[in-house]
């Protein structure tokens, strides 16, 4: 086992490969897996003096210093010569590691999207200054992806490296890298991807089928559309848009000027979500349908149509980003992330939920409660005494046994509408408690299509 050496040089290629998913999100603990994998497998300078089988408390002592914690906390800066004590920066750019600081930098970045201002800082961070808790899932990753094997509460180095994308020093060239730039999918399927991406024995074994609405007679437009956009995205600074889009929300064409921020596969189409203008001048934000779309002009920024919002987005456009769109997305159930949120009480049949909705993911505020929790947030949540009075005594005529979830929403989403309707009957809205009335006429509408005299 002493005989492997792991030399590879941090190139993206093997990054991407670590990430198990988001490079960009996951930089700092990637880079810190790679030099994990140096103190392990390195040569004479970089190898640990550990037996070929070790636990964390062993790693850690001969890792860092005999002054490093050996609690729970972050370490602080105790010992200037402790590993701890390093940034990102200078684990990655020295004599061993050979790695060209600013050839490395163009080609991250040309890889991840991320900027430069945003990778200059995690450079001054401390790759090693994290919590035991960190370190020990490093140890677990290393294990999942073939690098030790854990068994007997210890790890044991393997006798075979796994498998993995291995880059030449000499090549520089970031599109070589667009293999591995898969951080755009759920990590689940980025998972999928590199493992089944290639033909197994000469067979393709997995295969993504999309429900998408977008008729034929608009594909080639919204191609276009996905191309023109990358072409603007490319100019600095990104200039604002206006665009000429049909929308099913207000039945009419309009015009709208807008900041164009990312692209989104979702609800079985192609979104560009914006800030400016929304066809119903009601929100700044808007999720504009593709093949919708029937012209976009690029303007200046000093053009005197820009809308005063506009201007403040030219001017902080950090706050403008496809993370903030993430994290908005992450607050509540829904596409139409500018929308308020409200939060939703939900009654399964415990039949259909033990098929169907439990053990599933729908949004993180998705959470099962129990019957006397229900009772509690419906006391708490509907203020209006006779709303409040009616669903409490609709709960008492409903099983304990059945299933009960909470989960803040954004309100009039329609793709959250569609999914109620899909659960219907086996899915109840308690609160809120003018959803539940909506809901309740379309039920009694739909009834009367198929009712017979």
């Amino acid at each position: 086992m002493s005989e492997l050496v792991f030399q590879d040089v941090p190139q993206v290629e093997l990054l991407q490969w670590l990430a198990r998913g988001s490079l960009k999100q996951k930089l700092l603990r990637t880079i810190r897996l790679w030099v994990w994998l140096r103190s392990l497998y390195g040569d004479r300078q970089e190898r640990l003096a550990l037996d070929d089988s070790f636990t964390y408390a062993e790693w850690r002592d001969a890792f860092f210093s005999s002054t490093h914690t050996k609690g729970e906390e972050v370490p602080h800066l105790h010992d200037s010569d402790c590993p701890c004590a390093k940034t990102t920066q200078q684990w990655l750019f020295n004599e061993k590691t050979g790695v060209f600081a600013h050839q490395w930098q163009e080609l991250l970045i040309a890889h991840t999207g991320i900027t430069e201002s945003k990778l200059n800082k995690l450079f001054k961070q401390r790759l090693f200054g994290v919590t035991r808790r960190s370190l020990q899932g490093d140890l677990e990753t290393l294990a999942d992806l073939g690098w030790l094997v854990y068994k007997n509460e210890k790890y044991y180095r393997v006798n075979k490296f796994p498998p993995r994308p291995i880059t030449p020093k000499h090549e520089t060239d970031p599109s070589k890298f667009s293999a591995y730039e898969l951080n755009f999918l759920h990590e689940d399927l980025v998972e999928i991807a590199q493992n089944h991406s290639q033909k197994i024995n000469g067979i393709q074994r997995f295969f993504l089928q999309l429900d998408y609405v977008i008729p034929s007679s608009t594909i080639d437009l919204v191609s276009n559309w996905q191309y023109e956009l990358r072409q603007i995205w490319t100019k600095t600074p990104v200039p604002p848009l206006k665009l000429t889009y049909d929308s099913a929300k207000i039945q009419n064409v309009v015009v709208c000027i807008v900041y164009p921020v990312c692209i989104y596969y979702m609800q079985r189409a192609v979104y560009l979500c914006a800030y400016g203008e929304s066809p119903d001048r009601k929100t700044n934000w808007y999720n504009f349908r593709l093949d919708r779309i029937q012209h976009i002009t690029s303007l200046e920024w000093s053009d005197v149509e820009i809308p005063q919002n506009l201007h403040q987005c030219h001017q902080q456009s950090s706050s403008f980003s496809p993370d903030y769109i993430a994290e908005k997305m992450s607050d509540a159930w829904g596409f139409d992330f500018y929308l308020p949120s409200s939060l939703m009480l939900l009654r399964f049949d415990r039949d259909y939920n033990d098929r169907y909705i439990q053990n599933t993911i729908r949004h993180e505020t998705f959470k099962a409660i129990t019957y006397q929790q229900a009772q509690s947030l419906i006391r708490r949540q509907v203020t209006q005494p006779q709303h409040q009075k009616t669903l409490l005594k609709i709960l008492v005529n409903r099983s304990p046994q059945d299933a009960y979830y909470q989960v803040c929403y954004r309100r009039s989403d329609n793709g959250i509408m569609m999914r109620l309707r899909a659960w219907r009957p086996k899915c109840e809205v308690f609160f809120p408690y003018e959803l539940r009335q909506s809901i309740a006429a379309d039920v009694a509408k739909e009834f009367q299509l198929y009712h017979q005299d």
